[in-house]
């Protein structure tokens, strides 16, 4: 039986202090007794994943990890931020909060330095999943339906257009539903207030949509149609084609090519210690069979198959581990040095945007700041990856 585990209101973890705590031993490993993780709405995906490796985190090292689940990436962010919590198993979100961009645009927020721990590809993918009886069966077919968007959450949201570039849609071509949380859109899926939403394949919202009286369907994606993929890569530069085999309506039997990027993609600042990160990644490569079938999408985390080369670096704790696994190369180290290269560009752009007197108006706020941070990623000759 699964260990329950405690989801934490984030005023209750104002105490814990991830540095001072005692370590449990456990072979080389050494995990603090207490640790957070933040994740997305229970149920879904990244909630499960968690709630199996932090039972493994139980079993073989005493350590009682709580899993916090919050509806959107600021929300998920912020714990870990104010150091109440070690990783989030977050989304693209990981990428915009590095970029400052979206609601990580703000006065508030800015570029964030994270870096990856271990992420997950697996038998899923992360598309538009639409109900079954708005009689869509292509994606340009949404034209002029009910689009969920999240408040708070660029990755689900943005995730959302990309996957409209394919059929070249834009926002303005779908009328927008705002909920408040992942979960909420979701409830808004199965009462008929939203006809498609973004989603990983195997999240439990869409196997409910899928036994209730609407059904899904999730319109696909083919390799072959190059234009639809430039369009997505314009807007969601993560995401690659892939053939989901489990799901929603989703089987061996009865695959669709549709998109994907890693997810749950375990996040945490740079600022954690090296060795800290790496007794985490370290137990969870160690003791990735013990919770590997614990949910749909836990297997994706094997340090095998980790997505190399990615938009945002690995953390040097997490490298560590990787490379006494034997997944991890020379040409790997280099593009990560880059990557870590480009979040200090971005933290110094962001540095003195603030000394230049930005307006306190909100939008004008960030369109400066859209502007500071194009000039300073060209001038040190690195990707936009949001033009303007």
């Amino acid at each position: 039986m699964i260990h329950r585990l405690k989801a934490l209101a984030p005023a209750a973890l104002a105490g814990i202090s991830l540095l001072t705590l005692s370590a449990a031993y456990a072979d080389d490993v050494k995990l603090p007794p207490t640790m957070v993780v933040t994740a997305y709405d229970t149920g879904t995906a990244g909630f499960n994943i968690a709630v199996g490796v932090g039972k493994m985190m139980k079993d073989k090292y005493g350590t009682d990890v709580r899993v916090l689940p919050a509806g959107n990436d600021v929300a998920r962010l912020a714990p870990l931020r104010a150091k109440r919590a070690a990783m989030s198993a977050m989304g693209s979100g990981t990428y915009f909060a590095q970029e400052g961009v979206f609601e990580f645009g703000t006065k508030e927020w800015g570029p964030q330095p994270l870096q990856l721990v271990l992420s997950s590809v697996d038998c899923n993918a992360g598309s538009l999943g639409v109900a079954k009886d708005t009689g869509v069966t292509e994606v340009k077919q949404l034209k002029g339906k009910r689009v969920g968007f999240v408040v708070g959450s660029p990755a689900l949201n943005q995730n959302a257009l990309a996957i409209l570039a394919f059929g070249d849609l834009k926002q303005s071509d779908v009328k927008v539903v705002e909920f408040s949380s992942y979960g909420a859109m979701w409830k808004g899926m199965i009462n008929n207030d939203v006809d498609a939403a973004f989603a990983t394949t195997i999240t439990g919202p869409a196997k409910e949509l899928e036994t209730s009286p609407r059904g899904i369907i999730w319109p696909p994606l083919p390799p072959g149609d190059k234009a639809g993929w430039d369009r997505v890569k314009k807007v969601g530069s993560f995401f690659f084609p892939h053939v989901a085999t489990c799901g929603a309506g989703i089987s061996k039997d009865k695959p669709i090519e549709l998109g994907n990027y890693p997810y749950p993609i375990f996040t945490s600042y740079g600022s954690l210690p090296a060795d800290e990160v790496y007794s985490i990644t370290k137990a969870m490569i160690t003791g990735y069979d013990a919770y590997k079938d614990s949910a749909p999408g836990a297997a994706g985390l094997g340090a095998d198959r980790q997505t190399k080369n990615w938009v945002v670096p690995v953390h040097p704790g997490a490298a560590k581990a990787l490379k006494e696994a034997g997944q991890w190369t020379d040409a790997q180290e280099a593009h990560n040095k880059e990557l870590l290269k480009r979040q200090q560009v971005l933290a110094t752009a962001w540095t003195d945007y603030g000394k230049s007197n930005p307006s306190s108006d909100d939008k004008a706020f960030l369109e400066g700041w859209m502007k500071a941070r194009a000039a300073a990623l060209a001038k040190a000759n690195m990707p936009n990856g949001f033009e303007q």
